[in-house]
C-alpha cells in the first residue's frame, strides 16, 4: 500500500471511529446495553465494508488501471449486497437493538464517504507524469487542437 493510500485509509478510519464512539454512547443512553451493541455492530460493519472497498479499489488502480471504473461500480454493488446479506441474516435478531444498528450504520457510512471525499480533495497526487516529456528538453509542443 502506497503512503497516500494509507493516509486516505487513516483519514477515513479516524472520523468513522469517533462517530462510532459517539454512536455507542448515544445508543447506550437511549436504548441501553442492546442499543450500544447494535451501534457497535453497525459501525463495525460500515467501517469494515468501506475499508475493504477502499483497499480493493486501490489495488485495482495499481495493478489493473484499465478496469478501475468498472471495478468501482462492481465494488459498490458488492458492498450493498454484503450489507443486504447481513441485514437479512439478522432481520429478527434480539442480540442487539436494530434501530441503533441502522442509525449507526448510516451515520458511519456517511462519515466515511465524507472523509474519503475530503481526503481525495486535499491529496496532492500528480495525475500527469512529469517525466514523460521530450528527453532532449529542446522540443516544443503545442497544446492539443492548436495550430503550430
Amino acid at each position: 500500500m502506497q503512503s497516500n493510500d494509507a493516509r486516505t485509509l487513516l483519514q477515513c478510519a479516524v472520523p468513522t471511529a469517533v462517530t462510532g464512539v459517539l454512536a455507542v454512547a448515544l445508543a447506550y443512553a437511549l436504548a441501553g446495553g442492546k442499543g450500544s451493541i447494535g451501534a457497535a455492530v453497525g459501525v463495525a460493519l460500515a467501517a469494515g465494508v468501506m475499508a475493504m472497498g477502499l483497499v480493493v479499489l486501490q489495488r485495482t488502480a495499481k495493478h489493473l488501471p484499465d478496469l478501475f471504473q468498472m471495478m468501482g461500480l462492481l465494488l459498490y454493488v458488492v458492498q450493498v449486497l454484503l450489507v443486504g446479506v447481513f441485514l437479512m441474516a439478522f432481520k429478527n435478531t434480539t442480540l442487539f437493538n436494530t434501530k441503533a444498528f441502522a442509525f449507526s450504520l448510516l451515520a458511519a457510512t456517511l462519515v466515511w464517504i465524507g472523509a474519503q471525499t475530503r481526503s481525495y480533495l486535499k491529496a496532492k497526487i500528480l495525475y500527469v507524469d512529469p517525466g514523460s516529456g521530450d528527453a532532449s528538453g529542446g522540443g516544443t509542443s503545442a497544446p492539443a487542437g492548436s495550430v503550430s
